[in-house]
């Protein structure tokens, strides 16, 4: 990463940006975006060893989905699920 250095030590404000703050922000989504990789990888982990136990991890992958979502909002989709199913004659 490349910074720009200033013989005064004052923070640059080239065209209304303070580079201070700009960097500041960077540097905070740059930190997150590292702990968002290491996470994805333990959340790989967990469904491997899932998976080595016998689980399906789809299975557990749409659990996970319905958890998420307000009870209503299950309901309905379950809902129209059925109804769907019961038009396609399954």
């Amino acid at each position: 990463m490349s910074t720009i250095n200033f013989e005064d030590g004052a923070s640059a404000n080239a065209g209304g940006v303070a580079a201070d703050r700009l960097r500041s922000i960077i540097e905070r989504v740059e930190r997150l975006e590292e702990e968002r990789k290491a996470l994805s990888g333990d959340i790989k982990d967990i469904f491997a060893e899932a998976k080595s136990a016998g689980f399906d991890v789809k299975v557990i992958r749409q659990i996970i989905r319905l958890r998420r979502q307000e009870p209503a909002e299950v309901e309905e989709q379950e809902t129209l699920m059925d109804i769907y199913r019961r038009a396609l004659g399954m």
